[in-house]
């Protein structure tokens, strides 16, 4: 099972997304990146994820030195396609693994999926992008 098929179905209980996992050189540092639905994620928070994911690691002998709980932050990535239907009518940043039109970097409103295409609206020209075509994509913050 990988770490993230060990994390996903344990936030989603405590009523949180997991986002992103990073991991440096094995055994050291631990870094998990979720959101939740009802507003942004707080101290309080991450105190509390912090704690049970603790408890969850040990039990399953998840070796590590230090663990990190953290928001995604106002450039969320979009990993699933659950994000991009979540976040339509947001703005992002898509890079693709393979060009469309010549280019890979597409900056744009995010419409809709529809059997894992993406639409993007690209200033006022609509994109179809297939999502196992996208290398990398995130929310464009709203400041």
């Amino acid at each position: 099972m990988s770490l993230f098929e060990l994390l996903e179905p344990t936030l989603a209980g405590l009523g949180y997304e997991l986002v992103d996992i990073e991991q440096s050189a094995p055994g050291r540092l631990l870094r998990v990146f979720v959101d939740k639905k009802e507003g942004s994620i707080t101290l309080d928070d991450c105190v509390a994820i912090s704690n049970h994911l603790s408890q969850l690691l040990a039990v399953e002998h998840v070796d590590y030195n230090r663990l990190e709980v953290s928001s995604p932050g106002l450039d969320r990535p979009l990993k699933k396609k659950t994000d991009f239907i979540r976040f339509a009518g947001e703005p992002a940043r898509i890079r693709l693994r393979i060009p469309l039109q010549g280019q890979r970097n597409f900056t744009g409103m995010l419409v809709e999926v529809n059997d894992d295409v993406l639409t993007l609206d690209v200033d006022g020209k609509l994109l179809q992008i297939e999502l196992e075509n996208l290398e990398k994509a995130r929310l464009i913050p709203k400041l």
